[in-house]
């Protein structure tokens, strides 16, 4: 089904994409990311120098300015999934892009935009977001994490968990408790620096899938962080920010998740058409041929889907029951056309050769993070009930 969001300027920025990807993630890249377990800088200086990261930062700081047409966004990730090896890429793009830039392009004082927006835009500072602690997932209220107020800044102590880019990033926009209680009013978000004495980058933790890209543990013992660290220059305001920009995070994460669907039948068609059993092609069995209508038609709505919302992001109208929504639905598609590309690749769809069984052990974590699929399920349930 013909897509309609897109224009002119969208078609001509694809085609600079694909030739971005043609050079630069290639199936070697894509091994030396997933034995090194990071993208390397020099991969993510020269997609900013291409225009391919820096999109949400604003113009007058070096971005694209694109922050609220997301399209451009989709494109990347779009692009970047299709190709079978640019996975790795496309969750560290999305960390910078989706959610370290917004925090300071919406929310940080004019001082913190000029001072990190110009090298977030070039990729000479990378960023991260750190809400997750060990005892505290989705339930935001929870961490433990505190900021006590000194002499010219903050003292903070605690410790953060699964942590996408932690290890590389070099500043870390994290949650933190300022206040007494759990109103959301205790909560800020802070700045807290490579090099801060203290501040420990952790141990790189070991997934099930995304080996291209890293996830750490955080600690923080004493870290004094400036008073010009502090997001928006304001305490209390931490707990209302991330509400704000959790609708982007979670579009984000929905057309990831429609993206790798998308891809994964296409991968799944091309080598049903290839294969062949019993004298013929996979793809001419009865079977087969209606998991592939179903695949088929089930990707045309999700796209159909996002397409909306990302029309609702950019109107400044996309709610956070609305986001809930679109998390959950596609990535619980997403892993049911992946599952099913997987049965249809047969043996070779559990050889991580093949582009299908790395999407399948990627794709399983979107059912978990960005807040669960049961706490985005409770989301809408209380929008819908008018319940708590």
């Amino acid at each position: 089904m013909e897509r309609e969001i897109y224009e002119e300027i969208h078609d001509d920025f694809r085609e600079m994409v694909k030739q971005f990807i043609k050079r630069y993630v290639t199936t070697e890249k894509m091994n030396e990311w997933e034995e090194a377990g990071e993208v390397d800088r020099a991969t993510m200086l020269a997609a900013a120098e291409h225009g391919i990261v820096g999109l949400s930062v604003p113009e007058e700081f070096g971005g694209a300015g694109m922050l609220e047409d997301y399209r451009f966004r989709s494109i990347v990730l779009e692009e970047l999934t299709l190709s079978g090896t640019g996975a790795a890429l496309a969750g560290a793009v999305g960390i910078q892009d989706d959610l370290a830039v917004p925090y300071i392009a919406r929310f940080g004082t004019d001082e913190q935009k000029a001072k990190w927006l110009p090298k977030m835009a070039t990729c000479e500072v990378l960023g991260a977001l750190a809400m997750t602690e060990p005892g505290a997932g989705s339930d935001l209220r929870g961490v433990t994490t505190t900021a006590k107020k000194t002499d010219g800044g903050y003292i903070v102590n605690g410790a953060k968990t699964f942590i996408s880019s932690g290890k590389t990033a070099d500043i870390i926009v994290t949650f933190v408790k300022t206040g007494e209680g759990n109103r959301p009013d205790a909560f800020s978000l802070i700045i807290i620096e490579d090099g801060m004495d203290g501040f420990d980058h952790g141990r790189k933790l070991h997934k099930m899938g995304s080996h291209g890209h890293d996830t750490a543990e955080l600690s923080f013992v004493d870290v004094f962080v400036p008073d010009e660290n502090l997001i928006g220059g304001v305490e209390g305001h931490g707990f209302v920010q991330l509400m704000e920009n959790l609708p982007l995070e979670r579009l984000s994460i929905g057309v990831a998740a429609t993206a790798i669907a998308d891809a994964g039948f296409q991968w799944t068609l091309d080598y049903t058409k290839s294969r062949e059993a019993f004298g013929k092609p996979v793809a001419d069995f009865q079977n087969s041929r209606f998991s592939l209508a179903d695949m088929a038609t089930t990707v045309d709505v999700m796209w159909a889907y996002i397409d909306r919302a990302m029309k609702l992001f950019m109107e400044g109208k996309l709610t956070a029951d609305e986001a809930a929504k679109v998390k959950f639905w596609c990535t619980e598609r997403e892993w049911e056309i992946l599952d099913q590309g997987v049965q249809l690749h047969g043996g070779y769809g559990y050889i991580t050769e093949y582009p299908i069984a790395r999407a399948f052990l990627d794709a399983r974590v979107h059912r978990i993070y960005g807040g669960t699929n049961e706490v985005m399920r409770e989301i809408v349930a209380r929008a819908v009930t008018g319940r708590k």
